[in-house]
């Protein structure tokens, strides 16, 4: 991050229910017009955190700070922030218009500055022409939008989201992504999204925070991320990966010997991701299946190579999912860029390959 201060500060927030912890210590910095997301599975405790963001829940311990304000206790309606839900909580009887200008009626702002501000936030969201509809006379993602457009009108320095795209279509989705950062860009202030899904996250987000068991795990941008995850559940959780146990055998110089279970011994350069490890250590050997390349005739010198037989193949259109089972038992995947018409009929279950891939790009994981 940069010298600038950080719009939002996390100290030590910890959030339990009963005898669950929900949030467990956590510690964050999230910059100034920054795009930022939380990832992570179901009941990692992403949602809560996001909820103490906005006021809805209490830490049981730790400080939240906001613009360089103390607001670990002050109440959901006077924090600089608002807050998008997965429901979209539109009223259907009222117009798009009402709809934006509800909450600066609530608040009491002069009459006079309504209409001005309502229009300004239709217009960043690109809804002027429907003011006058009601949200069933819209799409899934024209109804997303007025609860953007709610939560923008009243300025606020951070908008949270919780799961906003989560109940549109897969095409739908997608334009909204795009749509979600160009209205960031745009309107300059912090953005906070929750999500589960990893392609949402890389594909909006300029930092990503995956949770795990109510921890962040790392903090990253979402190459980084992708291409130096630091620990096992991080690798495992965004996009796939194959992912072997090993142990170290040797340490020379540049080079690690590593012991592979059920496959054997490898040579591999030192990783960013392997931290300090000594002789014995265990580890995770770890490579993404866009790196695999797989041949019929045995692999190029120089790359690590390993042999077996095509279990599955998953056809995707753009690219084929393509599984073998090694020598040893175990299954790698690679993906095949069907970059030809013919690429997706060229391989079958039970033909004879061998998996090749650059020492480089294998990840060395020692947690």
């Amino acid at each position: 991050m940069n010298a600038v201060a950080p719009i939002i500060s996390l100290k030590g927030i910890s959030k339990r229910f009963g005898r669950v912890t929900a949030v467990d210590q956590v510690s964050l910095e999230i910059g100034q017009n920054e795009f930022f997301a939380l990832l992570g599975p179901s009941g990692c405790g992403k949602t809560t955190l996001l909820r103490m963001l906005a006021g809805f829940e209490i830490p049981d311990e730790g400080e939240i700070a906001i613009g360089g304000q103390d607001m670990t206790h002050v109440p959901p309606n006077r924090r600089p922030v608002n807050m998008v839900f997965q429901s979209y909580a539109v009223f259907p009887h009222m117009s798009v218009f009402d709809n934006v200008a509800y909450g600066l009626r609530v608040a009491k702002a002069p009459s006079g500055d309504i209409a001005g501000r309502v229009k300004e936030a239709l217009d960043m969201v690109q809804l002027s022409a429907q003011a006058e509809r009601r949200p069933d006379q819209l799409s899934g993602g024209q109804r997303q939008r007025v609860a953007l457009a709610r939560a923008l009108v009243k300025r606020p320095k951070v908008l949270l989201l919780d799961e906003p795209l989560s109940a549109l279509d897969a095409k739908l989705r997608e334009a909204m992504q795009l749509e979600l950062v160009r209205l960031q860009h745009s309107v300059g202030i912090t953005f906070v999204i929750v999500t589960h899904d990893q392609s949402e996250a890389l594909s909006m987000a300029d930092r990503i925070a995956v949770m795990d068991s109510g921890q962040v795990r790392q903090v990253a941008n979402p190459a980084a991320l992708y291409e130096f995850p630091n620990c096992r559940f991080v690798a495992d959780f965004i996009g796939k990966m194959n992912l072997f146990e090993g142990q170290v055998l040797d340490r020379v110089g540049g080079e690690f010997s590593i012991e592979i279970k059920g496959i054997g011994q490898m040579t591999l350069p030192e990783a960013e991701t392997a931290g300090d490890l000594a002789t014995g250590a265990k580890v995770g050997i770890a490579v993404r299946p866009e790196k695999v390349r797989i041949h019929r005739d045995g692999a190029p010198e120089g790359r690590i190579s390993l042999s077996g037989r095509v279990s599955e193949v998953a056809y995707y259109g753009d690219t084929s999912h393509v599984y073998v089972r090694l020598d040893s038992g175990q299954v790698i995947n690679a993906n095949l860029r069907n970059d030809t018409r013919s690429a997706a009929q060229s391989i079958g279950v039970d033909d004879p390959l061998w998996c090749s891939w650059e020492p480089g790009d294998t990840l060395i994981l020692d947690r």
